[in-house]
């Protein structure tokens, strides 16, 4: 159907869960069916992966009818305000069914004609994203620890941050910075954020921080997209020490045109190799609750071909999927000479070429998330389904409903990072040990239970339980002889 992206129909489907009598459900009859109130939470659980999965092969396949009867099924069980699975569900099937209507452009555009993206509401879900969950925090400590060690001895010094909405980092940072024995460096940050008024309220904040403590201070604010950046506007200084900070927001130059790509590697060299059959993925997950019942029930997903691939996959340690947007960026800020760039990104393989791999991937991920929430905080506060719907919600929908240009959520591993920033010309940093012992202190004093973080040669990692869900590094400039 046009319009609509379609990869070979899975060879190799889902294996049954064991049989419940109660699985049959005809589409079109009513609900709620009395068994469904009969269902002990991990029975649905494990009957709803099996369905998400089915559904999403049915998706994948460009099986609209098939796939509509899998998202009634699953609709009777799933809800954004139930157990994790159940919200998971519901925030899946949307990005699935999302996906579906981009068949009928048209009708895709009209439902979502007239949606308000409320600038305010966006930011009060980054603020409540950073008080319900620790890894911010976490990201600020280490980083700004870094930073301190890095600049050492410097006078001046310039921090770029590309994503410059929370005060409370920098503000931690001058408290540091005011208490060195030699005195506070001349400090300047460059702040980008695509909206002005954000970038308003960190320049009010920081400068009100800054005189307090008696800093010299300055702070650049730049209006734009990450991607649009002009490396020109950031204006280095000569003598000054450069560090930049970067949370969350270098995938976002992965996006790239998937089908000119494809139209470029799609050679019979490059199918002839991609040809050779790959390990089904198997969802996995070392942690309680959801996790358990994963590990129970191992989901397969079929290996597409090569005519459906527009690279070797992703999910291979060693292979990295094209990206000259991020290689552009990374070549300009290396000449700009930075001291030290610290990277923190989702520690989740969400840039794959098909869909079955990505939604495998995220249904590992965002279920860690979620359990997170489960685990923490009731289910009825509105705080928690804000961040739940705007933030995750809105994350799923785009690695599962969106292609090429359009796919901004294109997390990756830290192994991947390491050699994308390796072959760019920058060279690792071991992060402070200080700095780590400063992030463990900050999940025992506020009893951040079940959080934990892990060193990795000189990285590090942000686990819920066992799962590591964000990654730590930090580069220097290295020069070549």
């Amino acid at each position: 159907m046009a319009g609509m992206i379609q990869e070979r129909p899975s060879s190799v489907t889902s294996p049954p869960v064991p049989f419940i009598p109660w699985m049959s459900l005809s589409p079109g009859l009513g609900s709620p069916f009395p068994w469904l109130r009969e269902l002990k939470s991990e029975e649905r659980g494990l009957y709803l992966i099996h369905l998400l999965v089915q559904c999403a092969n049915h998706v994948a396949a460009g099986s609209l009818e098939n796939a509509n009867i899998g998202l009634e099924q699953i609709s009777h069980l799933a809800s954004p305000d139930g157990d994790t699975m159940q919200r998971i569900a519901a925030y899946f099937t949307e990005a699935l069914a999302d996906r579906m209507l981009k068949a009928w452009p048209g009708l895709h555009k009209a439902l979502n004609s007239t949606k308000i993206s409320s600038v305010t509401e966006e930011i009060l879900v980054q603020k409540l994203y950073f008080e319900l969950f620790p890894f911010l925090k976490l990201a600020y400590v280490i980083t700004n620890q870094a930073i301190v060690e890095a600049m050492e001895g410097e006078k001046m010094v310039h921090i770029i941050d590309l994503n410059s909405s929370e005060p409370a980092q920098w503000i931690n940072l001058f408290q540091t910075f005011s208490a060195r024995p030699e005195g506070p460096p001349h400090l300047r940050i460059t702040g980008i954020h695509e909206q002005r008024e954000v970038l308003e309220q960190m320049a009010l904040r920081l400068t009100e921080e800054a005189e307090k403590l008696d800093i010299p201070f300055q702070f650049n604010p730049i209006v734009c997209k990450l991607e649009n950046l002009d490396l020109e506007s950031l204006r280095v200084k000569t003598g000054e020490a450069l560090a930049v900070s970067s949370v969350l927001q270098l995938h976002s130059f992965l996006a790239t045109d998937d089908e000119m790509l494809r139209r470029n590697i799609n050679s019979p060299s490059v199918s002839k190799n991609l040809n050779s059959s790959r390990p089904h993925r198997v969802l996995q997950m070392n942690q309680r609750t959801l996790g358990e019942w994963l590990e129970k029930e191992p989901v397969h997903t079929y290996s597409p071909s090569s005519s459906d691939l527009a690279s070797p996959s992703p999910s291979s340690p060693l292979s990295l999927a094209p990206a000259p947007k991020l290689g552009s960026f990374l070549t300009a800020l290396r000449a700009q000479s930075p001291k030290l760039i610290v990277v923190t990104e989702q520690e989740s393989n969400h840039n794959g070429p098909t869909l079955m791999e990505r939604v495998m991937e995220a249904l590992n991920f965002y279920a860690a998330l979620f359990d997170c929430l489960e685990s923490t905080v009731s289910r009825a506060p509105l705080e928690r389904q804000k961040v739940e719907k705007m933030l995750f919600g809105e994350e799923i929908k785009n690695i599962i409903a969106c292609e090429g240009l359009e796919r901004k959520e294109r997390h990756e591993k830290l192994e991947k990072w390491i050699l994308r920033l390796e072959l760019a010309g920058f060279g690792r940093v071991p992060l402070s040990y200080h700095g780590m012992l400063q992030a463990g202190r900050l999940l025992q004093t506020n009893n951040y239970d079940g959080y934990k973080i892990k060193e990795e040669n000189g990285c590090l990692v942000m686990c819920w339980q066992e799962r590591p869900l964000y990654s730590m590094s930090a580069w220097g400039f290295r020069r070549y002889d």
